[in-house]
């Protein structure tokens, strides 16, 4: 920790008397500088601790000098008297004290050389204890990042360093590794999609936040009460290095890794299961069969988050690329279709036949036709089933429909929620509260008062198939 003018007045060998400025007493000293200028400010860098006789100084020019003193940034005024002045000037104290200029009276006994000796020797303590502090602190990032936590250890590591939060974000923008919870809360408020290449600091509350852009993709965040200081900025630098180093290692990885998944689904899809399955299990676990298979279409960002977002969950999801399509393939699909619904853009097909090929290619059909329709999801066996609206007349499915509506569009229209829009969405998550109620973006309490509410208008159980087939069909006829 920097020297400052009130550590230096407590040095009792000093024997410096505080006659101005008291407030301003907890002011790092940068270095000490004598002169008997009366105006140095073309020679001062700021937070220098002046020194002066005052050769040139009297009750008529002191006001002025002070005035530019502070104008310098000038960390304190250190006054020798017994010379040139017995005791420091009145108008300079008074002064001084108005605009909050520490002035420190030296006696004559006291040699300026003894003060800048103090101050020098707090200076070189300083930066000794700097450059152990980087050091040890480079040792422990590089141990960190070469080990097997990776860029997770070297986030949580460098949290603990600069005593704050980081996060890492990929370069969507979206939060990859975070130190702790509390980081995961404070990354979410930030957004460093247009972050160019370079710093910025930016306040998120009380917090100041230092947002850096990695070597290779993406940016670091790192948020502390207090700002950063010298130390902490160079190993800031330090974790940046490595992380783009360790992330640029983890893309490689993950690429092959990506590649193999898809080559692995090849092997399902010609029918080589056996063989596919044995390779899932020593590559990632797989999850216990028989499985449900999903293809994901949509925007290829859409598609890449999903697949980053399934990552933790490996062991319980098989997922790859595939051309235009993400498959999934789980004995939960839920799991799958919480994410896809979270990451948003996914237009989500699942098969229903027993066999993956066969099951692979419907879920393909049904994402297709998802995508087209621009509906999130499309179980195969309701794809299948819009034949029958090809054996009705339009005319009487149209009154149908618009009869069986009738309640729901007339209580919509009146302002008071979207009973139609809510129905539809739940219908066709199969009943599925938590999946319908995000891909609609209310609490799934919501979701379950509108439901009821229409169960009420329209005068059905909607918990009888027969009933939920009719308004099925009803909203197919309408959309």
């Amino acid at each position: 920790m920097a020297l400052t003018l009130r550590a230096l007045t407590e040095q009792r060998s000093l024997a410096l008397r505080v006659v101005a400025g008291e407030a301003g007493l907890d002011r790092p000293i940068g270095w000490v500088h004598p002169t008997e200028l009366t105006d140095p400010h073309a020679f001062l860098e700021g937070g220098e601790l002046l020194l002066t006789t005052g050769l040139a100084l009297d009750d008529t020019t002191s006001e002025a000098y002070v005035r530019r003193l502070v104008e310098a940034g000038t960390a304190g005024l250190g006054f020798g008297v017994g010379l040139s002045h017995e005791h420091v000037p009145r108008t300079l104290v008074e002064t001084a004290d108005e605009i909050g200029l520490p002035v420190l009276e030296v006696p004559r006994k006291t040699p300026f050389i003894a003060i800048t000796r103090a101050v020098s020797r707090a200076v070189a303590a300083d930066e000794y204890a700097a450059t152990v502090r980087i050091g040890r602190a480079q040792q422990e990032l590089t141990r960190t990042a070469v080990g097997k936590t990776g860029a997770a250890g070297v986030v949580r590591r460098l949290a603990r360093l600069i005593d704050g939060w980081v996060v890492v974000f990929d370069a969507a923008g979206h939060l990859r590794e975070v130190s702790s919870a509390a980081a995961r809360a404070h990354g979410e408020q930030l957004d460093v999609k247009d972050l160019r290449a370079g710093t910025r600091v930016v306040t998120l509350g009380e917090q100041e936040v230092v947002l850096q852009t990695l070597h290779t993709r993406g940016a670091l965040a790192v948020g502390t009460t207090e700002p950063l200081d010298s130390t902490g900025r160079h190993i800031v630098n330090t974790a940046v290095s490595l992380l783009s180093l360790a992330l640029e290692q983890d893309r490689a990885q993950r690429g092959a890794l990506s590649r193999l998944r898809t080559g692995l689904l090849d092997l399902f899809t010609d029918g080589q299961e056996a063989l596919a399955l044995d390779v899932v299990r020593t590559v990632q676990g797989a999850p216990p069969q028989p499985w449900a298979v999903l293809a994901v279409a949509g925007r290829p960002a859409a598609r890449t988050a999903l697949y980053d977002r399934l990552e933790p969950v490996a062991g319980q999801v098989f997922f790859a690329h595939s051309e235009s399509l993400l498959v999934a393939a789980t004995d939960d699909a839920d799991r799958v279709l919480t994410v896809a619904a979270e990451v948003g853009g996914c237009h989500v097909g699942v098969g229903d036949a027993t066999e993956f090929p066969a099951s692979l290619r419907q879920a393909r059909q049904a994402a297709e036709t998802a995508r087209s329709q621009d509906i999130p999801l499309l179980h195969y066996a309701d794809h299948a089933g819009r034949g029958l609206l090809n054996l009705l007349d339009p005319l009487a499915a149209q009154a149908f429909a618009h009869d069986l509506l009738h309640p729901l569009r007339t209580h919509d229209e009146s302002g008071r929620g979207e009973l139609e829009e809510s129905l539809r969405c739940w219908l066709e998550n199969h009943g599925h509260w938590d999946r319908a109620a995000t891909q609609l973006h209310i609490h799934r309490h919501t979701l379950r008062n509108r439901i009821t509410k229409a169960a009420e208008l329209l005068a059905q159980d909607l918990d009888s198939p027969g009933t939920r087939a009719e308004l099925w069909l009803a909203l197919q006829v309408t959309r």
